[in-house]
């Protein structure tokens, strides 16, 4: 039996189907309890998904089945849900777009545990309106995580940028820098790579920049190489397909200042309570967009003094 109904969710009506499928056999989270929880947060997760394809990470037969990352857009998926097409190698293909709280609930309904959105929007598909580190350390290492979180946000406020950060749902964070579109996506990678080296250059122990695990010898990884054409991050308030079903949850600094601080603390069974207790750390995040013009000459200053540094304690 498919347990088909009808809902409603804000001015659309469409069937969902097995809401007692059990997609996290561990904690008893059913598909309807999924759906439930992108109708809660949808308000708060619109801003930061609208406008921006969006590739569908689902799990038919729950999070200890066949994984699908799912980038076209089905056939059979409804006219109102809205769509772009978007160029690849070889060709295009056409995406959805999180546009409404009713797109989130029925990708849901589709077992679509987490939908992954472009760093760019639709309008002006190459020019990224953020910067993100990816901060993975080695390990179950999320106390490590927070410490370089802190860091870089001491460096980014040196260059004078804003600095947003979220848990991943994982074992680490993303610092997110908002910016306002006025560079495309190599100038973009090419920066964040200049400040990962200058924070690996003050902590060259702890930190690196090597994709390979087996070249990290035990460090942690700043990944920057999401700042490119057609990749993609969860978004804020997105659950992930792991024991828990934990929250890709937007955080306050001051959060990430406490040591006891673990990503384990927001998950589809507590996120609620931090809902309802904390205002929205990532209010004004388009708004706080900024150039990388100026923070360009300020970081190309750092790497001057850093050398020249380097040279005098050589001699």
């Amino acid at each position: 039996m498919s347990e088909r109904q009808p809902i409603r969710v804000g001015r659309r009506t469409f069937e969902v189907s097995n809401l007692h499928k059990v997609l996290f056999p561990d904690d008893g989270i059913t598909k309807g309890d999924l759906i439930e929880h992108y109708e809660r947060v949808a308000e708060l997760m619109l801003p930061h998904v609208k406008q921006r394809p969006a590739a569908m990470e689902r799990y038919p037969d729950g999070i200890r089945g066949p994984r699908i990352f799912h980038k076209d857009v089905p056939d059979y998926f409804p006219d109102w849900i809205e769509r772009v097409r978007v160029r690849k190698a070889g060709g295009s293909l056409q995406q959805v777009v999180c546009s409404e709280a009713a797109t989130l609930a029925y990708l849901a309904n589709q077992a679509c545990i987490t939908p992954h959105v472009f760093l760019s929007r639709v309008d002006r598909i190459d020019e990224p309106d953020q910067m993100i580190f990816d901060l993975d350390p080695p390990g179950e290492g999320f106390d490590d995580a927070r410490k370089v979180a802190l860091s870089l946000r001491g460096l980014l406020d040196e260059l004078a940028l804003p600095s947003f950060v979220k848990t991943t749902g994982g074992k680490g964070l993303h610092v997110v820098v908002p910016l306002d579109r006025s560079a495309g996506f190599d100038e973009v990678r090419t920066f964040a790579r200049d400040v990962a080296d200058v924070l690996i250059e003050r902590d060259p122990d702890n930190l690196t920049r090597a994709p390979r695990k087996e070249r990290r010898g035990g460090r942690l990884f700043l990944d920057v190489m999401r700042n490119a054409y057609a990749q993609t991050a969860a978004p804020p308030y997105a659950v992930r397909a792991r024991p828990g079903a934990p929250i890709a949850t937007p955080l306050d600094w001051t959060e990430v200042e406490d040591r006891s601080l673990r990503p384990s603390r927001f998950t589809m069974s507590t996120i609620g309570g931090k809902l309802e207790r904390d205002d929205d750390p990532w209010r004004g995040f388009r708004r706080r967009g900024r150039s990388l013009r100026s923070a360009r000459a300020r970081l190309d200053r750092m790497h001057r003094e850093g050398s020249a540094e380097r040279k005098r304690v050589a001699r």
